[in-house]
């Protein structure tokens, strides 16, 4: 075996590190029952992936499958749309990832504090060490994210096994499943659990930043996105179920975590499992959605949209290490939002650079009809537009619940659109460099 080739992702590898940057499991969805109730709950659980998550799938596996190129989506809505909107696009994802990065440092401080309940006191300092500890990692190259990410989510997977055996032995094999229904919850109490199911949900778009350091990619990201689907899915639903049927109050589960719903029901040595697969969750989580968002910067330096240096790459491991460095220092200061904060501001960035991938993928339909696509939607360019109405409808749902929600959720969405606007005036400021430089 060649040397580039031990470089790059094997598809278990590739599953993996899917995995968690979509999911690492269930941790992060504990607020999901407070908020909507049992019923709503469900259902939520039950629709949002069909109408959020499978037409970006299928849109992401399309255009991997016809430019399986560093940079994914930015190069992608590039090809499409050109320059102007692909920096719209890498300038919006680079931003909710800082969010996004932000809050798992914060979910690993909140499942130590099962064992040291003091750590809250040094929140900070401890997440600065799981940003930079990782960013190390990250820097060493993908291969070794992509074994630590296989590590990680076999910790993260058995913790709930465990937890569903438990449940399913103390309930004698039979779990209750209630009626999903949106009867008794209001539309400002659903569109907060909309969020908090929608951010359980992101990032397939975020794995393909990284194509050219995959093996064989367009079979790999067929194998990997289907394996990694079904394991977020079913532990999400089975996650909430074994809650409701184990009857925990739902501020306490949105408090404590899910470490408090293990020790419920399999007592001290459950919840402390339960708690050792949130902070390996945590970890695995920040060091995968690192790996995708530091090759967005590569990419633009490359266009002369962001400065050259973040170009650089490490000379022994070959990863962009600048980029992952200035990727560290911003998430460092992000950290002092609170959790909820951040979910809002992270799936609000999110939904609008998702958007234009949708415009790119009908837009590339007729403009590069011949392109070789491995993997391609059965639809035409209407039902494409058709496809793409439902995530778009999920998204305008969440954010005007969003605006309604004055109390929670008005203040870091309006942070989230100001961010959006930021996108011209940089753009702007580009271009006037730019024109300075080249008139020099």
């Amino acid at each position: 075996m060649s040397v580039a080739a031990k470089r790059k992702l094997k598809p278990i590898q590739l599953a993996a590190v899917i995995f968690l940057t979509v999911s690492g499991g269930p941790y992060g969805l504990e607020p999901l029952l407070e908020q909507t109730g049992a019923n709503a709950s469900l259902l939520l659980l039950l629709l949002t992936p069909l109408a959020w998550d499978i037409p970006t799938i299928f849109t992401i596996l399309e255009l991997n499958s016809m430019m399986p190129v560093t940079g994914g989506y930015y190069q992608w809505v590039k090809r499409a749309l050109g320059l102007r909107w692909a920096f719209y696009e890498g300038w919006w994802t680079w931003l909710y990832t800082f969010a996004d990065l932000a809050i798992y440092p914060v979910l690993f401080v909140q499942y130590l504090s099962f064992f040291f309940p003091e750590a809250e006191a040094y929140k900070i300092p401890i997440c600065l060490l799981v940003i930079w500890v990782s960013g190390g990692i990250n820097i060493l190259g993908i291969v070794p994210v992509g074994r630590t990410s296989l590590v990680l989510s076999v910790l993260v997977l058995i913790p709930f096994v465990l937890l569903f055996g438990w449940s399913m032995v103390q309930h004698n094999g039979h779990l209750v499943i209630p009626t999903p229904s949106l009867r008794q919850s209001n539309f400002s109490m659903v569109s907060l659990g909309l969020y908090t199911v929608m951010w359980n949900f992101i990032g397939w778009d975020n794995v393909t930043t990284y194509a050219e350091e995959v093996a064989k990619p367009v079979r790999s990201y067929l194998l990997s996105v289907l394996m990694a689907f079904v394991a977020v899915f079913c532990i999400y639903f089975l996650a909430v179920l074994i809650a409701i049927n184990a009857g925990i109050n739902a501020t306490v589960l949105s408090e404590t975590g899910f470490p408090s719903l293990g020790q419920l029901l399999g007592g001290k040595t459950l919840g402390a499992i339960i708690a050792l697969g949130g902070m390996a969750s945590a970890l695995g989580l920040y060091s995968a959605v690192l790996l995708s968002v530091s090759r967005i910067p590569k990419v633009m330096s490359d266009d002369g949209l962001l400065p050259a240096k973040l170009h650089a790459l490490h000379p022994r491991y070959k990863s962009p290490y600048v980029s992952i460095l200035c990727c560290s220092i911003v998430v460092s200061g992000m950290v002092f939002w609170t959790f909820g904060e951040l979910i809002i501001i992270d799936i609000t960035l999110y939904g609008a650079a998702l958007c234009l991938e949708y415009i790119a993928l009908i837009r590339l339909r007729k403009i590069a009809a011949h392109d070789h696509r491995p993997f391609k939607i059965p639809l035409n360019r209407a039902g494409l537009a058709l496809m793409a109405l439902l995530p778009f409808t999920v998204y305008a749902l969440a954010l005007t619940g969003a605006f309604l929600n004055m109390e929670k959720a008005l203040k870091p969405a309006l942070f989230a659109l100001a961010t959006l606007c930021s996108a011209e005036v940089i753009w702007l400021l580009v271009q006037w460099r730019n024109k300075k430089k080249f008139a020099l």
